[in-house]
């Protein structure tokens, strides 16, 4: 990988894309450190240093914006927007006729739904910023620190919707800067901000094991952590690489004098087929009782439930209900996301088949069956992952953002092996040597 980057800098193209990419990232990092005009500064620091690592309900969303959130900065909301905007679309594609029908046009088509996903972007920005600076005057943002209420001193309607512009403006400047590092840099930009994002606070988290371990003045436990990263980094990248490959022989045909087909293929079918959107999914979804019963401040048995087993990760209830809804949506966006029957039609159409398979209805079944066998090994894998940092927090007193586990792991090795794969493709190009050599 490190002689990949090495080649890269020394080829001039590629080193002004990444040098461009470099450059967005410190714009995007820079961002994510001003502050939002009517934000008490002050207060805002003493209450994230008395809260830690800790960012309790916010934690998915803050590790998304690069810890940014909790700032309160014109960043704040990040990339979390778009990609919330992004599943939505995918979802609705399944739903809408329309929507199938754009998908099916091709560039025109795609160009139009990216339109659609930038729309939603801002109407969600707007709404996810209403609701951060609402739970930050009403000092729910960090329920424990004593200026919690004071974060927010000017309570006008005015400072309020210029608080909202501000990170909506922030939001659609990081989807900008995204878009710009996919058509004039190295990878997809939204991916590589997300993967700043949590890369930002990887360190903290790493030197915060230390700090708070016992044994040896902490390094026997950082050294551990080390160790328990590296071995999950291996797994991550052994299962995002493991696929099945079913293979398509394609018929030849006569036109004329001519012959075509008669080419043989395969049908990549990865293990890990749904990627981080069910750990996603799942999160979001584990986060909605806690968040009713934070607003609603009721102290009813029901709401006592609920904080004594879904507000701390480590509680057997949470663990249970979480690798279940895992493991669920796993299987839930596979189905919306692969078709057997059109890929089955699709091979018909151009005179595909599977060796030993009949085209048509068999093939989809025959796909089905063995993407229901690749699912379960995937969506066990996501759930075990997804638990690391709940191990975390029970065997070192880390926070619930551990380093090496969950949405984190799964996002940096991701998007860590795409980047690389796409300089290697353009080092590839511009060094082929030909046949006479």
């Amino acid at each position: 990988m490190l002689t990949a980057f090495a080649r890269a800098f020394k080829t001039p193209d590629l080193r002004k894309k990444l040098l461009f990419t470099l450059g967005i990232i410190v714009l995007f990092r820079l961002g994510s450190h001003v502050p939002v005009p009517g934000v008490s500064y002050k207060n805002v620091q003493t209450c994230v240093e008395q809260a830690g690592n800790s960012s309790g309900l916010f934690g998915l969303v803050n590790m998304f914006s690069g810890g940014a959130l909790l700032q309160i900065t014109i960043f704040a909301l990040g990339i979390m927007p778009y990609i919330t905007a992004s599943i939505i679309l995918q979802l609705l594609t399944v739903v809408i006729p329309k929507l199938e029908t754009l998908k099916k046009e091709g560039q025109s088509g795609t160009a139009k739904i990216t339109q659609y996903t930038r729309y939603l972007t801002v109407a969600l920005a707007i709404l996810q910023g209403t609701g951060l600076v609402a739970t930050a005057r009403t000092g729910a943002l960090f329920g424990t620190c004593p200026v919690g209420r004071e974060i927010v001193p000017d309570r006008s309607i005015f400072t309020t919707v210029v608080m909202v512009i501000t990170m909506t403006a922030g939001t659609c400047v990081v989807m900008w800067l995204g878009e710009l590092i996919t058509d004039r840099g190295i990878g997809n930009g939204m991916s590589i901000l997300m993967f700043i994002s949590i890369a930002a606070g990887f360190i903290g988290a790493l030197w915060q094991i230390k700090l708070q371990g016992k044994i040896a003045d902490g390094w026997v436990e950082f050294g551990v952590v080390m160790l328990v990263g590296l071995a999950m980094v291996g797994l991550v990248v052994f299962v995002e690489q493991a696929q099945r490959r079913i293979p398509v022989q394609y018929a030849k045909r006569m036109i004329g004098r001519r012959a075509y087909g008669g080419t043989s293929t395969y049908i990549p079918l990865k293990v890990n087929q749904a990627g981080i959107i069910p750990v996603i999914f799942a999160s979001s979804l584990l986060y909605i009782p806690a968040l009713v019963v934070q607003f609603s401040g009721s102290t009813a048995g029901w709401a006592t439930w609920i904080q004594k087993h879904f507000v701390k990760g480590d509680h057997p209830y949470y663990i249970a209900v979480y690798f279940l809804l895992i493991v669920f949506f796993a299987f839930f966006y596979v189905a919306i996301s692969f078709n057997p029957e059109e890929v089955a039609d699709n091979m018909k159409k151009y005179g595909g088949f599977i060796p030993g398979i009949r085209a048509g209805r068999p093939t989809a079944e025959y796909l089905s069956y063995v993407l229901n066998r690749i699912t379960w090994p995937g969506s066990l894998y996501l759930g075990l992952i997804a638990l690391v940092p709940t191990m975390a927090l029970a065997g070192f007193g880390a926070n619930q953002n551990f380093p090496f586990g969950g949405t984190s792991i799964l996002i940096i090795v991701g998007v860590g092996l795409e980047t690389v794969k796409q300089i290697e493709s353009q080092l590839q190009q511009r060094n082929y040597e030909g046949f006479l050599r």
